[in-house]
């Protein structure tokens, strides 16, 4: 048994710490996890609106249109759009793994 110290194991908050040094990663880092805690929330209960489960009963029908809009909104702080725009938009999608394909 040499002198070693012990290193006490370091829970999330620690790890956060030392992988981002900076305060305004740290928050950048936290906010994302949060947003998508949001995402996954909101997924989650969309879901269990469409799904029936032997464990929870139906109540009838109800109206997710404010889950859905924070559902939209989280996904559209990471870029992503979930809008089906046939509108007249003929524009090509620039999607680089078709561009690999065709090579």
């Amino acid at each position: 048994m040499e002198g070693k110290p012990q290193e006490k194991e370091k829970n999330l908050i620690d790890k956060l710490k030392d992988a981002a040094e900076d305060k305004e990663e740290q928050i950048q880092i936290l906010s994302t996890f949060v947003r998508l805690g949001v995402v996954v929330w909101a997924g989650f209960i969309i879901t269990l609106n469409y799904v029936e489960l032997p464990v929870i009963k139906k109540a009838g029908s109800s109206d997710i249109t404010f889950v859905a809009s924070i559902f939209t909104g989280a996904l559209a702080s990471f870029g992503l759009n979930t809008s089906n725009s046939k509108k007249g938009n003929n524009a090509p999608v620039n999607c680089p793994m078709l561009d690999k394909k065709k090579e």
